[in-house]
């Protein structure tokens, strides 16, 4: 099984859900997680949600039923970033 990657952003001036961003399997999967580790993303794995996410289109807001999955990253990134503080 190929690894999947996906990248979501979120600007909560602009956007009223977060977007995909970027998207892909194989190496281009691999250069989308050795980008978010240059930039100190945290990254979070779960393999059933990629599957979904991957079903969204690039630069699209995720669907709310999504809404509540992605908040619980949200909130793994948020407190995983705030025991670095």
């Amino acid at each position: 099984m190929k690894k999947k990657a996906v990248a979501l952003k979120y600007d909560s001036t602009k956007d009223k859900a977060p977007k995909v961003t970027a998207k892909g399997e194989g190496k281009k999967a691999q250069k989308i997680i050795e980008i978010a580790k240059l930039n100190n993303v945290t990254i979070k794995k779960d393999e059933d949600l990629v599957e979904l996410l991957a079903k969204v289109e690039l630069d699209k807001e995720i669907p709310p039923q999504m809404y509540k999955a992605i908040a619980e990253i949200f909130h793994f990134i948020y407190t995983t970033t705030r025991k670095d503080d």
